[in-house]
């Protein structure tokens, strides 16, 4: 590790349902706040979840220097605009001299939202109930009137990244990847190894993802991954505890600025945190269901530890990562395992650890909920303050680690574990230290 090239944090941004900057997102989470309320995107009354974690007052246009230039842009976009700009600004980008050539992108991004009415009212039109089968050439003729070409464009998952790289320049490698609630881990693991690479001096890096749209609420309730507690959606997220019933959906980005160490120091910029170990695995196990031993995510934990050097053999007093950023959807599964993971990679040390879902207050924020998560680790770090996971009021008999209960808590942090899983299997584990 000692003779490796050192990558660095030195910007972040993010744009969610608790705010549109980085401090007053992050007092909110430091007071266990949430912002779930019910769903006005389309009418979801007759869903079996009505609610969810909504970006609200939030506009992309006043992130860039020319809206005009982006034209029709998805709200996956319009968020990973937001949260770029604060992290470019924070890096002092804007003012150093840096080569464009070798600022590159890795970004994680879903797909936008479908324009649903005009998609069915095209397929419905053209639908031959006789034969059960659709008129392509009505479906056709319909679509041409209906169907906004420019729009659908803007909702596929690669147009984040080729906004982020016009509206900044970027010509260096530029990424995206697709791999579920694990993606934007993925995104900034790889995006430090183009680093240490030698492909680029600086990487953009994180997630961008909506999926609160007629598709994917149905989708994840058709999978039962969402809580259909209606009616009490303050305490419908609830991680850990006995009576959890599954996740609350949530939107946003979260993005970071990665540097090399060297390349960082030499411009004078600040130096938010090191991102010291990755580990990703798959499953090969179920596409919705994690492995009962929770094989795919010990194995991407110890990737990740073993990356950064740490070894948990000799580390009987005290542990060397002194906070574990959980996936913590509030599934029964995801819980259960993720927490029979932890105890099994960090044996005796795990009940020693703190914690925490900071989805119970966010959502889920699906490509997106690793980068945010990871961002809270480098101001948990900075602050020495671990937010709560909040409606643990009944605990799990089953589950009896650390999860900080409700309330924050102060404590000194200068390694953070933070763990994001997929569904299909997918399991990325970043490490990320404090830098003196």
């Amino acid at each position: 590790m000692s003779d490796r090239t050192r990558v660095v944090v030195t910007g972040a941004g993010w744009i969610t349902p608790l705010g549109h900057d980085l401090e007053s997102v992050w007092a909110r989470l430091q007071n266990g706040e949430t912002a779930v309320s019910p769903i006005d995107r389309f009418q979801a009354g007759s869903f079996p979840t009505t609610f969810a974690n909504q970006v609200r007052g939030y506009d992309w246009t006043t992130s860039v220097k020319d809206a005009d230039r982006h034209g029709v842009i998805g709200a996956h976009t319009g968020f990973a605009l937001g949260a770029a700009r604060q992290a470019w600004s924070m890096a002092g980008l804007d003012e150093a001299a840096a080569d464009p050539r070798r600022i590159g992108i890795y970004l994680a991004s879903g797909e936008g939202v479908l324009d649903f009415d005009s998609y069915q009212r095209t397929s419905l039109s053209a639908w031959n109930k006789d034969l059960r089968a659709i008129n392509d050439s009505q479906w056709h003729d319909t679509a041409v009137d209906a169907i906004d070409g420019a729009y659908e464009l803007a909702q596929e998952p690669n147009m984040p990244m080729a906004h982020i790289a016009r509206e900044f320049g970027i010509r260096g490698p530029a990424f995206n990847c697709l791999t579920a609630c694990a993606a934007s881990n993925q995104a900034i693991g790889e995006a430090c190894d183009l680093i240490r690479r030698g492909d680029a001096d600086v990487m953009i890096s994180g997630g961008t993802h909506t999926m609160l749209h007629v598709l994917g609420i149905t989708g994840f309730n058709r999978l039962t991954a969402l809580s259909t507690r209606n009616d009490d959606i303050p305490r419908a997220s609830r991680p850990f505890s006995r009576s959890r019933d599954g996740f609350v959906m949530g939107e946003g980005s979260g993005i970071i600025v990665l540097e090399s160490e060297a390349h960082a120091r030499a411009r004078g910029a600040q130096i938010l945190g090191e991102v010291t170990g990755y580990g990703s695995t798959a499953d090969a196990y179920r596409i919705t269901d994690i492995h009962p031993e929770g094989r795919g995510p010990c194995a991407a934990m110890r990737e990740a530890l073993a990356d950064a050097g740490i070894d948990l053999s000799h580390s009987t007093d005290a542990p060397p990562v002194q906070y574990i950023s959980a996936h913590g959807t509030g599934t029964q599964e995801n819980d259960k395992i993720e927490t029979r993971a932890v105890k099994t990679v960090f044996g005796d040390l795990a009940p020693s650890i703190p914690m925490t879902s900071i989805k119970s207050m966010m959502g889920h924020l699906i490509c997106a909920a690793g980068a945010v998560e990871f961002i809270t680790c480098l101001l948990i770090m900075r602050d020495g303050v671990i937010p709560p996971t909040i409606n643990l009021n009944d605990p799990d008999p089953d589950l009896d680690l650390d999860y900080v209960p409700n309330e924050a808590r102060s404590a000194p942090v200068d390694t953070c574990l933070s763990n994001a899983f997929g569904f299909g299997g997918q399991n990325d584990t970043l490490i990320v230290s404090r830098v003196d």
